[in-house]
């Protein structure tokens, strides 16, 4: 078993990981943002459900990437 390498955690520089962070940061807010107000022109009855659900699925792959960035 002393032959096995430890594993790399990643090939990005500390600044190249804040960076994606706060891209991620920006992201995830605004499709929230995007999120809450598809979900009030669904229930006024301007839009359908389906663009409501896209949204909020981008949301919340964004915001697991996110953890995984800070974690």
């Amino acid at each position: 078993m002393s032959d096995l390498e430890p594993r790399r955690r990643s090939a990005l520089s500390r600044k190249e990981r804040a960076e994606r962070a706060y891209k991620l940061v920006l992201a995830t807010g605004g499709l929230a943002v995007l999120t809450i107000v598809l979900l009030v022109l669904a229930v006024v009855g301007i839009v359908g459900a389906g663009p409501v659900i896209v949204a909020g699925l981008a949301t919340a792959g964004s915001g697991v990437l996110l953890r995984r960035a800070l974690g």
